[in-house]
């Protein structure tokens, strides 16, 4: 096994995940299998706790693993499914050695975090990189070096090192290298800070990756060469680029495949990036012609819907749109009242989310698309909302609501999934992962997927209530897709240009050259709208 760590210094949110993502990339097309790991050094076993404003979006994997958004930007590079064992947690690995230390697993010894906690970060490392049958792994260390949560893992990762041999590991760190003043200035102090911080703990890096607003310039490049003591062609400027997808060329014009020969020992490489780059131009050659509503709790941080976005980006370039996206807090709906936001949009997409706060912002988008004719997409709670929506003012129901909140009513169309009740855990206890969706003949559903199963990622503890479902379809509801008969998974209506719902999450299978095809649908409807 061959790995590649990317640590990240001087602040967070450099990027690094697009980094590992990208250098993952060059590889596989090289002809490499590659796999990556995410460690995240905070102790919540997992994201599935975490508001999205703590890190943006919960990222859900097909085993149901509910992991960091960054495992997303790892599955669209690489075109692989992973598992929740490819994010490892501060809380995964304590919680390990605390359950060996309660068998008897340590009997007689004081368990210390070395080597107890850095063994077993890299027991978890060395598991994923087993069962993946990859010969190459990228492990992105979350956080920055220096901080205290990070420290057992920086350890780790340098005992891995002497373990693995320095032939079969790499470490490119990733720093900031801001433009200071009037003259425009590039300061690589930070840079020989966190590098120096980086080296007292054990681990030189052997590339630097430089985050610039614009390219480094060379006497800046050959500044941090000499006061970092790495090479000059180590030293990779990764400055801002128009898409992220553009990444993996900047990194293969600077020469990261010949450095990873190097020192990974590997046979002369050659890139295959001819597809990626196919994507790319038409990327860049779609036109803003198309205008999307996202109707969100949590729009004040883009990345809470990151995978929205990408499966939008991958659909435009599939339909010949670039999507502009009106962001309309859902909050801000449900206080004004003012739908005036909403007039000239070509589709509204309702995401999920979680509690009352905003949802009657949802329904309120969600009746002005029905009534409208405007293109809709509604995604778990956007879907549930769309049948609280029709209940109440179709079928007269206006107590009609969902058994999330509060609140007497005859009419909970949307209830907790029978085997929720019988947990108090809130940790991994939703329906998660990847679950078969059997699809009706004749549909809209069935022509957007042109097959009669599927099976796409959940996430969710609320469903359509049975009870209602008679009374729903009756009344013009059509759910064309279902899990064992009674589980709502689709809904549509037939009388509407384009109304689709679903109560899993086809945004996170989206991948770049094979977008998800309820999105790709959406897009194409909107567009017909826009011509």
């Amino acid at each position: 096994m061959k790995y590649i760590v990317v640590t990240g210094g001087v602040l967070s949110g450099l990027g690094k995940g697009i980094l590992a993502s990208s250098t993952g990339l060059l590889l596989k097309s090289c002809g490499f299998s590659v796999t990556a790991v995410k460690i995240d050094p905070y102790l919540n076993c997992d994201a599935g706790t975490m508001n999205p404003y703590q890190h943006g979006e919960v990222f859900v994997m097909d085993d149901g693993g509910e992991v960091d958004l960054d495992l997303g930007n790892y599955e669209r590079f690489l075109d692989v499914d992973m598992t929740r064992d490819n994010n490892i947690t501060t809380g995964k690995v304590f919680r390990a050695v605390i359950e060996k230390e309660r068998r008897g697993d340590y009997l007689g010894k004081t368990v210390q975090i070395i080597p107890h906690i850095t063994n077993e970060i890299k027991d978890q490392v060395r598991r994923v990189a087993g069962a993946s049958g990859a010969s190459i792994m990228i492990i992105e260390l979350g956080g920055t070096v220096g901080d205290i949560e990070s420290m057992p893992f920086i350890e780790a990762l340098r005992q891995l090192r002497q373990e693995a041999g320095r032939g079969n590991i790499m470490f490119i760190h990733t720093t900031l290298v801001p433009v200071v003043g009037a003259v425009g200035e590039q300061k690589t102090k930070p840079t020989q800070h966190s590098v120096k911080t980086l080296m007292s703990l054990g681990i030189h890096p052997d590339v630097i990756a430089a985050r610039c607003s614009i390219p480094i310039e060379p006497s800046t490049r050959e500044k941090i060469s000499l006061f970092c003591d790495v090479p000059l062609k180590a030293v990779l400027s990764i400055h801002d680029v128009e898409f992220i997808h553009e990444v993996p060329m900047l990194l293969e014009a600077q020469g990261i495949v010949p450095l990873a020969e190097e020192h990974l020992g590997l046979q002369k490489l050659k890139p295959d990036l001819e597809g990626w780059r196919r994507y790319v131009s038409a990327l860049k050659g779609t036109r803003a012609n198309v205008t999307i509503a996202l109707i969100g709790k949590y729009t004040h941080l883009k990345d809470s819907y990151i995978s929205h976005l990408k499966a939008l980006e991958h659909s435009g370039v599939e339909n010949g749109v670039k999507p502009k996206i009106v962001w309309v807090e859902a909050t801000d709906l449900e206080d004004t009242r003012d739908t005036s936001c909403l007039s000239g949009v070509h589709g509204i997409l309702v995401p999920g989310g979680f509690g009352v706060r905003g949802s009657e912002g949802k329904i309120l988008a969600i009746q002005y698309a029905r009534e409208h004719g405007i293109p809709y997409l509604g995604i778990c709670f956007g879907m549930q909302m769309a049948v609280v929506e029709y209940a109440r003012n179709v079928l007269g129901w206006k107590d009609a609501r969902s058994g999330e909140f509060d609140g007497p009513s005859e009419h909970v169309v949307i209830d907790l999934m029978p085997e929720q009740g019988k947990t108090d855990s809130k940790g991994a206890t939703m329906r998660l992962g990847a679950h078969r969706v059997t699809i009706k003949d004749g549909t809209l559903a069935r022509k957007v997927y042109g097959v009669p199963e599927v099976r796409e990622r959940h996430r969710h503890r609320y469903e359509v209530n049975p009870t209602h479902v008679p009374r729903l379809e009756a009344a013009g509801i059509v759910f064309s897709g279902n899990d064992g008969g009674e589980r709502m998974e689709i809904m549509e209506l037939p009388d509407h240009p384009f109304f689709l719902a679903t109560q899993f999450h086809p945004e996170l299978r989206s991948r770049p050259q094979k977008a998800s095809p309820p999105f790709r649908a959406f897009l194409a409807a909107a567009k017909r709208v826009a011509e």
